[in-house]
C-alpha cells in the first residue's frame, strides 16, 4: 500500500531536434502518420510488424494499428487534433504487453535555423503499473528512443 501511494502517478517525456528545413515543408511531413514508418524507432525494432490503417492519413480520425514482436507489442495510435503548423495530437493506445494509453504529440516552432521539432507523450500510471514506475525511469527508457527517431527525422527532411 506505501508503494502505491508514493508511485509516480503520471508520465511526461519529451525530446527536440532543430532540422533545417522551414516550417511548413516540416510540418506537412509529420502530420502523417504513415511517415512515422521511415523514422520511428519501433518501426526498426520490428521490420516485420503487421500495420492497418483507417480513414484518411493526416486527418482527425486516422488510425495506425500494429501488431509486432514482443519488442513494439501491439496497439494503435490515433489522431486526435491538429493544429496546422504548430501541433499534431494522437492517442496511443497500447493493447500488449499490456494495456495502457497515452497522448502523443509532434509540435513545431520556427527558430532562426529552421524548424524546432518537439516529440512527447503523456499519461497516467495506473495500479499495478505505478509501482512498477518506481524502480524504471521512463524518461531515460522512452528519452533515448525518441532522441534516436528525431535524429533519423532530421536526416530523412534535410537530405
Amino acid at each position: 500500500m506505501i508503494l502505491a501511494l508514493i508511485a509516480p502517478k503520471t508520465y511526461d517525456v519529451s525530446r527536440n531536434i532543430i532540422v533545417n528545413k522551414p516550417l511548413p515543408e516540416v510540418f506537412s511531413y509529420l502530420k502523417s502518420l504513415k511517415n512515422q514508418d521511415n523514422w520511428s524507432p519501433w518501426a526498426e525494432k520490428d521490420p516485420n510488424m503487421n500495420k492497418t490503417f483507417t480513414g484518411k492519413d493526416g486527418e482527425v480520425g486516422f488510425v495506425s494499428a500494429w501488431v509486432g514482436n514482443k519488442e513494439v507489442g501491439e496497439g494503435e495510435q490515433e489522431i486526435t487534433g491538429i493544429v496546422e503548423n504548430k501541433v499534431v495530437e494522437s492517442q496511443l493506445r497500447f493493447l500488449k504487453p499490456f494495456k495502457s494509453t497515452s497522448d502523443a504529440y509532434l509540435k513545431v516552432e520556427e527558430v532562426r535555423e529552421g524548424t524546432k521539432v518537439i516529440w512527447g507523450f503523456s499519461g497516467k500510471n495506473k495500479f499495478p503499473i505505478s509501482i512498477m514506475m518506481l524502480f524504471m525511469n521512463m524518461d531515460k527508457a522512452i528519452g533515448k528512443d525518441f532522441e534516436y527517431g528525431l535524429n533519423k527525422l532530421k536526416g530523412i527532411l534535410e537530405k
